[in-house]
């Protein structure tokens, strides 16, 4: 007997990827580098209160943005001077073309993320980050809309909150730090850059340490051939079966 056709074959479990910006598509951090350029003293010392864990990230970020003394055309010199890794863009294609949907998740700025990606060319990607808001000629201010109430750390944006809302199968985490380490936690597998990469180790969270966006076209395009490989081995299974069934 020989299987001719497959009347129903599983349906593909699908990848969403979310991307942290800051450290991971950037260099350097995008909020740092505007403070060292244009903050006004006591943005230090929210700092070292956010790293001693006496506030979350939303009430560092609100009170350093509120220091920040700087024109739109000053910031956006600053931002335009802001690298990101070359092999990015290549990813985001290779992700367009393989129908995987490309979230970037930030607890940095919309306006400055938004501003660099189009600096190096790079566009239609959704953007969930703390929304930048000129308040005055020199003065700016923080809006947080993917905030989280119930939020453990205390975030300006809940990336486990985002993560179930726009991803519904299977996750794919890029990320480098702290804002990345509880969505890792949920996702079904992490690309991990800088601290996150102990941090997936201590948790036991499925991951792959990469140093940069080659790695990561790489490791998605071994991700997608695992998952159609698990789906399709049964079904040549049966065909090559069938085909020893026949008589010679």
């Amino acid at each position: 007997m020989v299987i001719k056709s497959i009347q129903s074959t599983p349906r593909l479990p699908s990848w969403t990827v979310l991307c942290d910006f800051d450290g991971t598509i950037s260099f350097k951090d995008v909020t740092d580098t505007l403070l060292d350029a244009f903050g006004m003293p006591g943005w230090q010392a929210l700092e070292q209160q956010w790293e001693n864990g006496e506030i979350g990230s939303r009430d560092c970020m609100a009170g350093q943005i509120a220091l920040l003394d700087t024109s739109q055309a000053e910031l956006n010199e600053c931002l335009s001077n802001l690298a990101i890794d070359p092999w990015f863009a290549e990813f985001a294609l290779y992700a367009r073309r393989h129908n995987v949907p490309l979230h970037i998740v930030s607890d940095g700025l919309d306006y400055a993320i938004n501003h660099i990606l189009q600096a190096n060319g790079i566009s239609a990607i959704p953007v969930f980050a703390n929304r930048l808001r000129q308040v005055s000629e020199r003065r700016w201010a923080l809006d947080f809309p993917y905030h989280n109430a119930n939020c453990l750390k205390a975030s300006g944006v809940c990336k486990c909150g985002i993560a179930k809302t726009v991803t519904p199968d299977k996750c794919l985490m890029i990320g480098d730090g702290r804002s990345d380490f509880c969505v890792s936690q949920i996702a079904d597998h992490v690309f991990a850059k800088g601290s996150l990469v102990a941090e997936c180790q201590k948790m036991g969270v499925p991951f792959t340490a990469i140093k940069d966006f080659s790695q990561a076209t790489a490791e998605l395009e071994r991700l997608l051939h695992q998952r159609e490989t698990a789906y399709l081995a049964p079904v040549e299974q049966l065909i090559i079966r069938g085909m020893s069934d026949q008589p010679s």
